[in-house]
């Protein structure tokens, strides 16, 4: 017996959450090569506080110093059946590039015909008046490798080319069984695809806690993309997913090495200062009707996130 979905477009006959492929996939590129060359004040950010993949985006841009070379804007963490808002309020407000009301009306300037999610993080192109990517994990990865002209002096390389093998590995796994296996997890609408989810969930939170206990970073010996990945999932865990999807086996703050490398990251400038809990819980118990029909918003978790977390001594 399956329940009701809360995106019924992305759910398959057996009760599985099946994520929509995003469509707008054009690259920026230093050269210019794809059409969208980089260049400074052409391109804007829109994004969302609440959401784990636009997170990324916020992170990366602040740790490379690109914030006045790309703007970016923040949606109002309620989504309604219109989509993402532009409202007045603390941490967002007015679209600054179209005055657009709703993220909507930027998907279809892009494309008329367009009729899936209207999904953040996306990119605005001044110049040309449309959607360049909402492909989070190209965002990220243009931001490290076609925009490196723009660094700040002393901008850490968060794509090595030496680890990029290893870090395009590492990403892939922890994006199909954390990243969107709490997802799939939250957003199932059958017993059997809940607990497929989670199974595969914690076996792998499982393997990150065994990963982590002798290592201070995922990959190599330094900050990269694939420990920014996971740490937008892990900074939600016990706010949202450990109740509001479902993901409850165990908690964040009960993995040792997990928790501790949480805190590590989150003490560091570009992750803390970029994590909004008010949005988070606000967005995630409001908009999923489906899943929190009264929209009541949790108190707690109590956590300690600047407590110290002993990992300098990992290397």
């Amino acid at each position: 017996m399956s329940g009701t979905a809360q995106f019924p477009a992305e759910t398959g006959a057996d009760g599985a959450f099946v994520r929509q492929r995003y469509s707008i996939r054009d690259r920026i590129t230093a050269d210019g090569s794809s059409g969208f060359p980089a260049e400074a004040g052409r391109y804007h950010l829109y994004v969302s506080l609440a959401c784990p993949w636009a997170h990324r985006a916020i992170i990366v841009r602040k740790l490379l110093g690109l914030e006045d070379v790309i703007g970016m804007s923040v949606v109002d963490p309620l989504r309604d059946e219109r989509g993402w808002a532009f409202r007045e309020g603390a941490g967002h407000g007015p679209d600054p590039v179209c005055d657009f009301q709703f993220l909507s009306e930027a998907y279809l300037r892009t494309d008329p015909a367009y009729t899936g999610r209207y999904t953040v993080p996306c990119i605005w192109d001044r110049q040309t008046g449309r959607l360049v990517t909402n492909n989070y994990p190209d965002i990220t990865i243009d931001f490290e490798t076609q925009f490196t002209a723009f660094h700040r002096p002393g901008a850490p390389d968060l794509y090595p080319e030496r680890l990029r093998a290893e870090i395009d590995e590492v990403n892939q796994i922890v994006y199909r069984e954390v990243n969107n296996g709490v997802y799939r997890a939250g957003f199932a609408t059958s017993q059997a695809a809940y607990e497929g989810a989670v199974e595969g969930l914690f076996a792998r939170l499982d393997w990150l806690e065994a990963r982590l206990a002798g290592r201070r970073y995922l990959v190599g010996d330094q900050l990269t993309e694939a420990d920014i990945r996971l740490f937008t999932t892990l900074a939600r865990f016990d706010a949202v997913y450990v109740g509001h999807f479902k993901c409850n086996l165990r908690r964040l703050v009960d993995y040792p090495n997990l928790w501790a490398y949480a805190r590590d990251l989150y003490q560091r400038p570009g992750f803390g200062e970029t994590v909004d809990f008010d949005h988070i819980k606000r967005h995630y118990y409001m908009t999923h009707d489906q899943l929190n029909p009264t929209r009541i918003v949790p108190m707690g978790p109590l956590m300690d996130w600047d407590a110290p977390h002993g990992r300098e001594r990992l290397r």
